[in-house]
């Protein structure tokens, strides 16, 4: 990892000592007047303008995406819903019937306006900004700071990592520099730049809150830089800066009970989005790797049990012919690093994985039987639907009820202090599910499924087939020496 310039670094203490006193001034405990030294206030003088300056050089090259939709409907004129009350047709006869039973009912198009924000990466026109903002439109708008409009069109976009790379045809634009989002520390300032309900080249400060924030729920893979430099709607595919007016991230997301800013935003870091950048604009798509394995977060009781600590990803189970099984990981091995960086948890083994090009060999270290072990995989493509390969590891259908699931192995059966095969081991519990709210917790086993034993995965599925609706399923669990029923029902 590059070490920051000194230069860099004289520069931040200004500008942290200047807003100390803005809170000093602010709170009524400093007053320059009487201080007899114009010192401070240069020093105020200074870090504003720093401020300015970055915003000048990085404002040219950031620009409001507008964007229009349309959709159909069979309604009246510019209140389609109002009219397709069944009230109306009671009282105006059936010409106001409801579009779903008077399908000849005229369908009326509709336009939808939008916007977000995007930056230029390249002068001859490739804008980067979220899939998000340009997914399933008509017509895209490009205006620039200088007021000029381009109609864009979209190059290629990524849903996974709400990525998108359009383009205008122009010449000789201005371009936003690049950081290296890897360097971004915690407290450094930061700077939003977009569109926030169409105000452009609206300019927000604030300092990075934390970084890696995952399971926010906003996209497949999640690394995000959290802000509390303001970000509202329409800020969406702008810039995040450092203060050297590079683009540290691109903002995305905000947390918000109210539609507006709280203090939380969230950015896909710039070394995500440049990687995912790169190959849309070579081929249209992104190619991730693929191991081929379920994987759960390790807490602290479920390290002990395996011989180890908290941290990592715990193998579950390993697809048959994946490169997983070919590199010979099993099930029950903990992946603590990968090329001899940590594994922190699930989604930054995710990550890291989805972003290493297939054919890469990586050296994983696994902790195997309470001993690390060294294991070189080949890294395979993605497949295109990733879901029909879950179901096929899984082989249950209970996921929907919030159990994962998986065989009791010899070695996983001797971690739990189980006979293999006495039953299906509970891998992980999703949390605000059926099952968590029954109290069922992971490493819990369950023998029998509608009065009927059961001693693996294949033997369970056999069962719920011949259930029929399978709403709600009668379980006998065991944790330890103690078994009890518990009847999971269907939300």
């Amino acid at each position: 990892m590059d070490k920051p310039s000194n230069r860099t670094e004289s520069n931040r203490f200004p500008i942290l000592a200047s807003c100390l006193l803005c809170l000093m001034v602010l709170a009524g405990g400093y007053h320059p007047a009487f201080a007899g030294n114009d010192d401070d206030l240069a020093l105020l003088d200074r870090s504003a303008k720093a401020f300015s300056a970055v915003v000048k050089k990085a404002g040219p090259a950031v620009v409001y995406v507008g964007v229009e939709k349309e959709t159909s409907a069979r309604g009246m004129g510019q209140f389609p819903d109002l009219f397709n009350d069944p009230f109306f047709e009671r009282f105006f006869g059936p010409q106001f019937r409801h579009p779903r039973d008077n399908p000849k009912q005229e369908k009326r198009t509709f336009k939808q306006q939008a916007a977000g924000s995007g930056f230029i990466i390249a002068s001859d026109g490739y804008i980067l900004t979220n899939n998000h903002v340009v997914e399933n439109t008509s017509k895209i708008t490009v205006r620039l700071a200088d007021k000029r409009e381009f109609q864009a069109k979209v190059v290629g976009a990524d849903p996974q990592s709400d990525v998108a790379v359009i383009k205008i045809e122009a010449k000789d634009l201005p371009v936003l520099a690049l950081g290296n989002s890897d360097n971004l520390e915690v407290g450094e300032w930061v700077i939003a730049i977009g569109s926030p309900f169409e105000l452009s080249q609206t300019v927000t400060v604030g300092v990075v809150s934390a970084k890696g924030r995952n399971r926010m729920g906003i996209t497949d893979y999640e690394n995000f830089i959290q802000t509390d430099a303001a970000i509202n709607p329409g800020n969406s595919g702008g810039p995040l800066l450092n203060i050297r007016g590079e683009a540290v991230g691109m903002n995305t997301a905000i947390f918000s009970r109210s539609g507006g800013y709280m203090g939380i935003g969230f950015a896909i870091p710039i070394n995500m989005a440049k990687s995912i950048e790169q190959q849309l604009r070579k081929g249209g798509k992104v190619t991730r790797g693929w191991l081929g394995v379920m994987i759960q977060d390790v807490n602290e009781d479920l390290g002990k049990s395996f011989g180890g600590k908290a941290g990592g990803a715990l193998v579950t189970e390993v697809s048959d012919d994946s490169p997983a099984k070919k590199s010979g990981l099993i099930q029950g091995d903990i992946i603590v690093a990968i090329n001899g960086e940590a594994v922190a948890d699930v989604a930054d083994l995710r990550n890291k994985i989805a972003m290493t090009p297939p054919s890469t060999d990586l050296k994983l270290r696994v902790l195997r039987d309470g001993s690390e072990k060294e294991v070189v995989v080949t890294v395979g493509e993605q497949p295109a639907d990733m879901a029909s390969i879950g179901k096929k590891m899984t082989g249950t259908t209970l996921s929907e009820f919030g159990l994962s699931l998986q065989d009791l192995t010899k070695e996983v059966a001797e971690q739990f202090s189980y006979a293999k095969d006495q039953g299906v081991l509970i891998a992980d519990v999703e949390a605000d599910s059926a099952a968590a709210e029954l109290g069922l917790q992971s490493g819990m086993l369950i023998e029998e499924v509608n009065r009927t034993r059961v001693h693996n995965l294949k033997e369970l599925q056999q069962v719920l087939k011949k259930s029929g609706s399978g709403r709600q399923i009668l379980l006998r669990v065991r944790s330890g020496e103690r078994s009890q029923y518990v009847v999971l029902q269907a939300k």
